[in-house]
């Protein structure tokens, strides 16, 4: 989820932490317990001042995993407990683990997904059922907020908000599964699926689709129950392992492949000395262009000149910043 919701969910904790005895009495202590927890997850975010390659690789990573959603707590209820010392750790312990937990749990809704089972698997988990920022799930948590700033018990507050918002996500999960059947049937006489990609927009009704078969690749969108395929090309073979076992060590492919779930890649020849691979995140199309791409040019020794992989809008953005590399 984004900075905005997560800092929502966090107001919210603080409101229902406010009934506990051992923390009710200092809402800044609280509020600070609450809210940090629900943030401190995404620390990893200052991986962007190094590069784009690190930050893919890494950000809800490590720092979503198993050992740090239990290392976050601690720590916080270390540095509040040295400035609330007459706090009750425990009680801040449980809070502080509630508020981490779930930061985590809420982001393997969206297609970012989190390594959240690591070390157990450093598979990431997409469930692309809820976008990163989701203008119903903030309204409502804010409705409760200012609902509770007016004096109503949190728990009468939060209780009912907290079961419309299962049932919002078990709405998404639905309306996810039809669409990914809609999408098939219109494609089954075109070629066998390998790949079927459905995650939501900031729209309600409208969610990006995406279906690789054996000869093509199907992307589009969904609006209400109209499934509209805008780009369709035919697949390359994969990159051949003379070309592949230069451009895969490279931070920026590697980054790319170990975090894309759905994706194409193309092969051109620039010039007699340069070979462009380039790899296309299939999930981010948006006004015909692709904003999610990894591309390397590589020289006749198949040593790398430039490479690059983030999110950009244009390709002369794209190329201004591979040739800055």
């Amino acid at each position: 989820m984004d900075t905005a919701t997560h800092i929502a969910i966090g107001v919210g904790l603080t409101a229902l932490a406010t009934t506990d005895p051992a923390l009710g009495q200092n809402i800044g202590a609280t509020a600070t317990i609450l809210i940090a927890g629900s943030l401190i997850p995404d620390i990893d975010t200052v991986l962007k001042l190094k590069d784009n390659a690190t930050y893919i690789s890494n950000h809800r990573g490590i720092t979503h995993s198993i050992p740090f959603t239990l290392f976050w707590p601690l720590l916080l209820t270390l540095l509040v407990y040295s400035l609330f010392n007459h706090l009750d750790p425990l009680h801040v312990w449980l809070w502080a683990q509630l508020a981490v937990f779930l930061h985590v749990f809420v982001d393997i809704f969206n297609s970012y997904g989190t390594q959240a089972l690591r070390p157990i698997s450093n598979k990431w988990i997409q469930l692309s059922v809820i976008n990163t920022f989701d203008p119903i799930i903030f309204f409502i948590l804010m409705l409760g907020i200012v609902i509770w700033t007016m004096g109503v018990h949190p728990y009468i507050v939060f209780g009912p908000l907290l079961l419309v918002l299962i049932g919002y996500y078990i709405l998404r999960f639905v309306m996810q599964g039809w669409l990914k059947k809609q999408a098939l049937n219109q494609v089954e006489h075109l070629g066998t699926p390998i790949k079927v990609f459905v995650a939501p927009t900031i729209r309600f009704f409208q969610w990006r689709v995406a279906i690789q078969t054996e000869k093509h690749d199907y992307v589009g969108r969904s609006y209400g129950r109209n499934i509209v395929f805008s780009d369709k090309v035919e697949r390359q073979p994969y990159p051949d392992d003379y070309i592949m076992q230069h451009a895969q060590y490279d931070p920026n492919i590697r980054a790319f492949l170990g975090f894309s779930s759905i994706y194409r890649w193309h092969i051109k020849h620039i010039d007699n000395e340069t070979t462009e691979l380039r790899f296309i995140d299939l999930r981010y199309l948006k006004n015909d262009h692709y904003q999610f791409v990894a591309i390397v040019h590589l020289n006749q020794q198949m040593e790398v000149k430039h490479s690059y992989t983030g999110w950009v809008f244009t390709e002369d953005k794209l190329m201004k910043k591979l040739y800055a590399s």
